[in-house]
């Protein structure tokens, strides 16, 4: 159906009410204010609060079972099946509902900064604040490339909306259903802001596979003389702190590309999480969280809009949204060469592996497949006083339409390709696990992290750990010996044993999920118990 209205053009939406498109952040700004969306923080960032959803609803999002692609998608419980008519009928009453709203936001915007892989997106949204957020995280097109704008992909965005799952065929009042045959989003029942970002993910981890382009869950940056380096990891473990290196530039800091020619940023923006935010440890971040045109989610302020980035009485999970060029040092057009190094990320709570290890191609498919981490209960709400092993495949199982041996095989097939080394780095405990031991210091990871990407941490000598079989440095200048052993820095030994050996079986069991799957090599590769 189409509409008078150009700003809602090829959206199905037909509205009644004042419709205000592609508003720049004072106006949107203004507007929040005005209808009560927030409130200004002591620096000017915008505070949005979400209410009973601080954080994805992955239990209610749903992709269309459609004929087109049906064969494809990786059918589970991350992706269910939403019936094709069910979903029709919803896109209707959404549709209808955000038509007889007063007031309508919408946002035309880019992903992908390589022209050759971007898609155009449009925002129909009920809130100023949530265009703001998607104007904040995607790329902005330049005024002239909004006249006629012709959206490939639609978000509808009704976080006021409230499905009925006798009759939508969803779990609960909240949805975020995904046709990849028509090119629309429908998200309702929820105010996160992050549905909005990951759902434009998940269409560019459908799309680009098929174009021959590696899309990934990572941040990257590139040093002054052009050497790529790709920081893959799930939330917490570090990738936006560690890839915001007043050293080098960033690309990007949750979302990439790789293709044959380099690796390209899908966003305009950063998300970055703020619990416990150090000026010191993380100045970059630190000053875009306190400044205009940043929007703050589930932020707590007192009475004057001062923030405090250490409390988590509304979730753990605080963001921070900001134009990625808040960042003093981004690369141009958010493109740079073929990465020379691929990080991948863990906070281990367990406090058994290596602050650093060398991976060769094999192993980085298998760390890359099983997505490994442990939450505990400070970072995540409704975890017990134990870490809890978190694989999250290709470090973003729910992010991905497609199997993920698809994604695998092609990290595997670029790293051979390109010749890239690969690291595998634990921001998590040392010394024993949480509870015990204690976080490691991001002044010892940012060290290990620059020797690596600087060349030096390879020329050193390396030995094997006899748990898990990472390649330990030895020894590494200015880096305490028992801090790169880490059965050396816990003081009970025997503890320690017993703590890796029953996380070398969780990594046993998880691989058994996709291990018929893989190559020869990578099987060979495996963490597996001693016989």
């Amino acid at each position: 159906m189409s509409s008078p209205n150009p700003a809602v053009a090829g959206t199905g939406v037909s509205p009644n009410g004042e419709v205000h498109p592609n508003l720049t952040a004072p106006a949107l700004v203004a507007h929040a204010l005005r209808r009560g969306e927030g409130r200004l923080s002591a620096d000017g960032a915008f505070i949005a609060v979400t209410g009973q959803h601080t954080g994805r609803s992955v239990q209610d999002k749903f992709v269309v079972d459609e004929p087109e692609t049906r064969e494809a998608v990786w059918w589970g419980k991350i992706n269910q099946a939403l019936p094709a008519d069910k979903f029709a009928a919803l896109a209707t009453k959404v549709r209808t509902y955000l038509g007889q709203k007063a007031e309508l936001f919408t946002q035309d915007l880019h992903a992908g900064a390589d022209t050759a892989h971007q898609i155009r997106v449009r925002l129909v949204t009920t809130n100023a604040w949530h265009a703001m957020f998607a104007r904040n995280m995607f790329i902005r097109p330049e005024r002239d490339a909004l006249d006629g704008f012709a959206p490939d992909w639609t978000i509808l965005h009704a976080p006021e909306y409230e499905a009925d799952p006798a009759v939508d065929g969803c779990r609960t009042s909240t949805v975020i259903a995904l046709s990849l045959a028509t090119r629309t989003i429908l998200i309702a029942g929820t105010s996160y802001a992050g549905e909005v970002k990951k759902s434009i993910f998940t269409v560019m981890n459908w799309l680009l596979p098929a174009r021959d382009v590696l899309p990934m869950h990572c941040s990257a940056n590139v040093g002054k003389d052009g050497d790529v380096a790709l920081f893959f990891g799930l939330s917490g473990t570090g990738k936006t702190t560690l890839s915001s290196d007043p050293e080098r530039a960033l690309i990007g800091d949750d979302e990439h590309g790789w293709s044959d020619t380099g690796v390209f940023n899908f966003e305009g923006g950063c998300y970055a999480k703020v619990i416990k935010l150090s000026q010191e440890a993380e100045p970059q971040i630190w000053a875009a969280t306190h400044r205009f045109g940043t929007v703050l989610e589930n932020v707590v302020a007192d009475a004057d809009g001062v923030v405090d980035l250490d409390d988590g009485s509304l979730t753990e999970n605080t963001r921070s949204c900001y134009p990625i060029h808040y960042i003093p040092n981004t690369a141009p057009g958010g493109t740079a060469g073929l990465p020379k190094n691929v990080v991948m990320l863990t906070a281990d709570a367990f406090g058994v592996l290596p602050p650093i290890s060398k991976l060769s191609a094999a192993q980085a498919m298998y760390h890359f497949l099983s997505g490994y981490t442990a939450r505990v209960a400070g970072t995540e709400k409704g975890l017990g006083k134990e870490p809890q092993a978190t694989f999250s495949t290709c470090f973003g199982a729910p992010f991905l339409p497609r199997h993920p041996e698809v994604y695998g095989r092609m990290l595997q097939e670029l790293i051979g390709k390109h010749g890239a080394d690969c690291w595998l780095v634990n921001t998590g405990w040392s010394g024993g696990a949480y509870g015990t031991g204690s976080r490691m210091s991001i002044k010892v990871t940012r060290a290990l992290l620059r020797a690596a990407l600087d060349g030096s941490l390879a020329k050193v000598d390396f030995v094997r750990d006899p748990f898990f079989g990472l390649m330990m440095p030895k020894a590494v200048p200015g880096i305490p010996a028992e801090v790169l052993n880490p059965r050396d820095a816990w003081a009970d030994k025997a503890a320690y044993d017993r703590t890796a050996a029953n996380l070398v079986g969780l990594f046993e069991k998880n691989f058994a999920t996709f291990a018929g799957a893989v190559s020869e090599d990578v099987k060979a590769a495996a963490i597996r118990a001693a016989a």
